[in-house]
């Protein structure tokens, strides 16, 4: 690898870049969020198919 030149990533603000990000990286806590509110509407509809609403 002595040979290889070393490449520097673009910064976020060259003005090559025109593509907008829109990916969010999803850590542990709000995947943790998520299935605990997937997890309760899923509860709630349960219960109000139960109760007849």
């Amino acid at each position: 690898m002595a040979g290889s030149p070393a490449v520097a990533q673009p910064s976020s603000t060259s003005p090559g870049l025109s593509v907008p990000v829109t990916e969010m990286p999803l850590d542990g806590g709000a995947l943790l969020l998520l299935a605990g509110g997937v997890g309760y509407g899923l509860r709630q509809l349960r219960a109000c198919q139960l109760a007849r609403c």
